[in-house]
């Protein structure tokens, strides 16, 4: 018999309520594979007792015919959104034992159609970073290795590289991402697992950890399409909370998968042609476009002429929302405060931050400052605005010509610690995937390739606002062309 923690999350569906299992079995065999693989140091926060209860009232409405579309499903949850009665930190010191008193709205649906709560999975500190190395609890490990000897560890991508490394080794169904700049796509691509960031204002961010408010979504990560379409649905809906939030019918995402693309046509955006490209990955991107032809699609060339100033002003966007978000944490209204001896409150607010963030948050602080003071506001915020209008008309022009567009989702497999010091290389990661963040679409991750070293490698499928239906039809013909099988090795 297949191993519990192996089965896909719409196979455990299936299985609950076939009374092949209970949920009590299932969330113990997952409880079970995540205490064998700590090494990984995946979850910030394990919460076994709070799962067992939960599984053991999915059993109580899966007997009674009332449960969920998720009863009994055992989840992760990243550590950016706030869960009620269990510690949430977003990975900084700074909010290290804030226990929060409401749940966010996403987690809250998932849990309220039954999902089961294995913990808190670690990121990059407030999000911000494409490793998992600025977590203030520990870097998160790949449970991948390169083919090469090396024996090196890897980073399994970031912020969401807790969610990616614990969907990827199999000690949860799915997880809870959030994608500001490809925080959800491109850890799914180094770990070899599916992951979609929906049209922005599709679920709610209220009660999730603010990084840059006018491109934070969140989103699931899974092991196949169809799993990610299943925690999609329960995560989308209106929230009057979240004043982005957007008031729109939330489709059954996964009941509507058929992976036929006829009629259909599928961009190549000319300018995401790089320089330099690594020819592996080039290999697969053609790769890619061959097997959304035999679904049916027509391959179009399309023009994105704006791209190159994507990542520019990205990182001048998202530091100044993020130099005001993080203000907020002052050591007055919660989390952590550190008083110096003798000291005013000006003394208090710097010494809470600075022994509260870590570096590359007080990196994006000092940007984001920088770029909103006076004499600079207009030099680079403004222009940055500017540019991302541009951007996000680039998109509507092409829809003129395509229904989707296919891109690589990173410019490389994972790399190993230490390998990107320089924070501008590390900051690259995102080439492929900020350009539809800032115009706010539907974009999303499928596993679709091995690199020469045997690592993963995804393919990225953009499409219009709203039209996530379609980006995962598309995912599907991707996922069963490729036929993505290979795994890490696990421990226990």
């Amino acid at each position: 018999m297949t191993a519990l923690t192996d089965l896909t999350l719409a196979a455990m569906r299936r299985g609950l309520a076939a009374r092949d299992f209970s949920a009590t079995e299932l969330t113990a065999a997952h409880v079970a594979a995540v205490e064998a693989n700590r090494h990984l140091n995946a979850f910030i926060v394990e919460t076994p007792d709070i799962a067992a209860d939960q599984a053991r009232a999915a059993d109580a409405a899966l007997a009674a015919g009332t449960a969920g579309p998720l009863a009994g499903i055992p989840l992760g949850i990243k550590d950016l959104f706030c869960t009620k009665g269990v510690q949430t930190t977003a990975g900084s010191k700074i909010l290290k034992g804030f226990i929060p008193p409401y749940e966010s709205t996403v987690s809250g649906k998932l849990l309220a159609d039954g999902a089961v709560m294995l913990g808190k999975l670690n990121m990059d500190e407030f999000a911000m970073g494409s490793s998992n190395e600025t977590s203030a609890y520990g870097r998160v490990i790949s449970p991948w290795k390169a083919q090469d000897g090396s024996n090196r560890e890897l980073v399994p991508g970031g912020s969401s590289g807790g969610s990616s490394a614990a969907v990827s080794a199999r000690l949860c169904a799915g997880a809870t991402g959030t994608d500001t700049g490809g925080s959800i796509r491109q850890p799914a691509a180094f770990t070899g697992i599916a992951g979609i960031k929906p049209t922005y204002g599709r679920c709610s961010r209220w009660g999730v950890g603010a990084f840059a408010s006018s491109l934070d979504q969140a989103g699931p990560m899974a092991r196949t399409v169809e799993d990610c379409a299943l925690l999609l649905t329960s995560m989308c809906g209106y929230d009057p909370k979240d004043s982005t939030s957007l008031d729109v019918p939330v489709p059954d995402f996964a009941a509507g998968l058929t992976g036929d693309l006829r009629g259909k046509r599928i961009g190549v955006p000319r300018e995401y042609r790089l320089d330099g490209m690594d020819p592996t990955i080039a290999a697969l991107w053609d790769q890619g476009l061959a097997w959304l032809r035999a679904a049916g699609a027509e391959i179009v060339d399309v023009s994105l002429p704006h791209t190159s100033y994507a990542l520019p002003a990205y990182y001048i966007i998202a530091p100044a929302e993020a130099s005001s978000n993080l203000a907020r944490y002052d050591g007055v209204r919660y989390g952590q405060r550190v008083t110096p001896p003798g000291g005013n409150l000006g003394d208090m607010y710097a010494a809470t931050r600075a022994a509260g963030f870590g570096a590359e948050v007080k990196r994006r602080i000092m940007i984001g400052t920088y770029v909103l003071s006076a004499g600079f506001y207009d030099a680079y915020y403004t222009q940055a605005q500017k540019v991302r209008a541009l951007i996000a008309r680039d998109f509507e022009l092409a829809w003129q010509h395509c229904d989707l567009l296919l891109t690589p989702t990173a410019p490389s497999a994972a790399f190993a610690f230490g390998d990107k010091a320089d924070p501008l290389a590390m900051y690259l990661n995102d080439v492929f995937t900020v350009p539809s963040s800032l115009a706010g679409l539907p974009a999303m991750s499928v596993p679709a390739g091995l690199s020469l070293d045997g690592l993963p490698l995804g393919l990225q499928i953009i499409g219009r606002p709203l039209d996530e239906a379609l980006v995962l039809d598309a995912g599907l013909a991707i996922e069963r062309a490729a036929g993505f099988t290979a795994r890490p090795g696990l421990a226990g």
